[in-house]
């Protein structure tokens, strides 16, 4: 097994809300991957004290403990008991019930030596190899559902779709949002190598359209996770006029990670 990974701010001035862990072997076999997408809040109240990056760490640390040591447990009852551990806490000093209190997008995998299992929630990114080559992703593809104008301002995604029905959902204090995420798993001879990514670093794919995903996780291969991170920032640099970078940020917070089985 070869794990490789990279991740960078998107800004030096700003903190990476991005985080990434992978362990193996899990449980003493196969391994387990989990990686989050901090959502930036808005510059004013959450109505929490903590930061993004402490929020996505004990996330994080919590979807890895347990995916790597409760095989009893599905990847969407790890989310859940995820969720609620991390919200339990910081519930007492702040409003978790603020529809920007702390929040992620989530991916988590694990694998042993019949299976490989996936979870994503929200627009972070899966993708598995077959033996073949051929790549198939695992995406969470509701944002791209979404009715027009619903992202419009942040006060109106907050409004209408944000953890909403008929809009999209990302991990924050709810832990009944882990029924909404993209699950299943697949026969572990049927899986090469995969690779996870935040969108930061997919949007060599989904923004730039330099190449579809076997081309994606074909540059992680060849040149690693910093790389396509790379390869981003250079886009990023070069799109002055803003043709491709329409809405956001011009360099968000970007991971990527490979797993070669």
């Amino acid at each position: 097994m070869r794990i490789d990974l990279a991740t960078g701010p998107g800004s030096p001035e700003r903190p990476n809300e991005d985080w990434v862990s992978v362990a193996a072997p899990a449980a003493g076999l196969g391994g387990t991957l989990a990686l989050l997408d901090g959502v930036t809040p808005p510059r004013h109240d959450d109505g929490c004290v903590h930061s993004v990056p402490w929020f996505t760490a004990r996330l994080g640390g919590a979807l890895v403990e347990l995916s790597a040591s409760r095989r009893d447990l599905t990847l969407a009852e790890i989310l859940a008991l995820s969720i609620r551990r991390t919200a339990d806490v910081h519930r007492s000093e702040c409003d978790l019930s603020h529809p920007r209190t702390p929040q992620a997008t989530v991916v988590l995998a694990r694998w042993d030596d019949r299976r490989v299992e996936h979870l994503v929630l929200s627009d972070s990114a899966l993708l598995l190899e077959a033996p073949d080559g051929s790549v198939r992703p695992l995406l969470d593809d509701r944002l791209d559902r979404l009715p027009p104008g619903s992202l419009a301002s942040e006060e109106i995604a907050d409004a209408r779709v944000r953890n909403k029905e008929g809009g999209f959902f990302t991990a924050a204090a709810d832990p009944g949002v882990a029924s909404r995420a993209v699950t299943g798993e697949t026969p572990r001879a049927e899986v090469r190598a995969l690779a996870a990514m935040t969108d930061g670093a997919s949007r060599w794919t989904e923004t730039f359209r330099e190449g579809d995903w076997a081309a994606t996780l074909g540059l992680l291969r060849k040149d690693g996770p910093q790389g396509l991170i790379d390869r981003v920032r250079e886009l990023e640099r070069a799109d002055t006029e803003r043709v491709h970078l329409r809405r956001g940020k011009r360099h968000d917070d970007a991971t990527a990670v490979l797993v070669e089985l």
